[in-house]
């Protein structure tokens, strides 16, 4: 059974060794780890190792852990489906939303978000296969909602989240990834000033890289078999 400073060093690894076959600096890829049903200790142990960015999308769960960890400087980024009336706990104890998909929680967040805060961190979450069973506003809303955003105190636009459809065949990876970088270039296009393009897990990071990601979301491959 690996260490975790083992299994960190790997998917470090297999992150430098996808920027250089990319043509890509690694410093251009930011790792988040993804801690849902993990243990605080867990976490604690990974911030040791020197990562501060972790990701929750179980809004009670994320708090306990907080609590727990007020001793720590960390980063909670919240991934998870966001229901309306959970914004207020989002936008006061998480620095990063990457699973914004519709207008109305975008409103919620910045008005809930406190003043003496720094600004939400935003990312939209496009459902770029358009697969009815997954979250994520469609890329003519995510146009859109990004207008919006523009125009909302207390929160930055930073860029897109997406998780395209799960397919064996790379060509089919490589072309939902592409799209959504693609959307992503017509944002920067369009004046808005983001550089946060979050896609890629365990399973398909080294073609989410090649597309040109810039954060990668990495959970049971680097903290290891989740609590069930």
């Amino acid at each position: 059974m690996k260490t975790s400073l083992e299994r960190l060093k790997f998917v470090r690894h297999r992150i430098e060794k996808a920027c250089i076959t990319a043509g890509r600096q690694s410093h251009q890829v930011s790792l988040l780890a993804v801690s849902k049903k993990q243990p605080s200790e867990k976490i604690r142990i990974f911030n040791k190792l020197g990562l501060s960015s972790f990701g929750e999308n179980k809004l009670q769960e994320a708090l306990q852990k907080q609590r727990e960890l007020t001793d720590l400087d960390l980063e909670w980024h919240f991934i998870g489906a966001i229901q309306s009336n959970k914004t207020r706990e989002i936008a006061e104890n998480f620095n990063w939303v990457q699973s914004v998909d519709r207008l109305k929680v975008l409103n919620r967040l910045s008005t809930q978000r406190p003043e003496q805060l720094d600004p939400l961190n935003i990312c939209l979450q496009v459902n770029i296969d358009r697969e009815p069973q997954k979250a994520g506003a469609s890329p003519e809303e995510i146009m859109q909602l990004a207008e919006i955003s523009e125009g909302l105190a207390n929160i930055r636009l930073r860029g897109l989240m997406a998780i395209p459809r799960m397919t064996n065949v790379p060509e089919e990876q490589h072309l939902s990834f592409k799209k959504v970088r693609m959307l992503f270039d017509r944002l920067a296009k369009a004046g808005h000033d983001v550089d946060t393009l979050s896609m890629g897990m365990s399973s398909d990071l080294e073609i989410a890289i090649a597309e040109g990601s810039t954060m990668v979301r990495i959970g049971t491959d680097l903290l290891g078999i989740r609590e069930t």
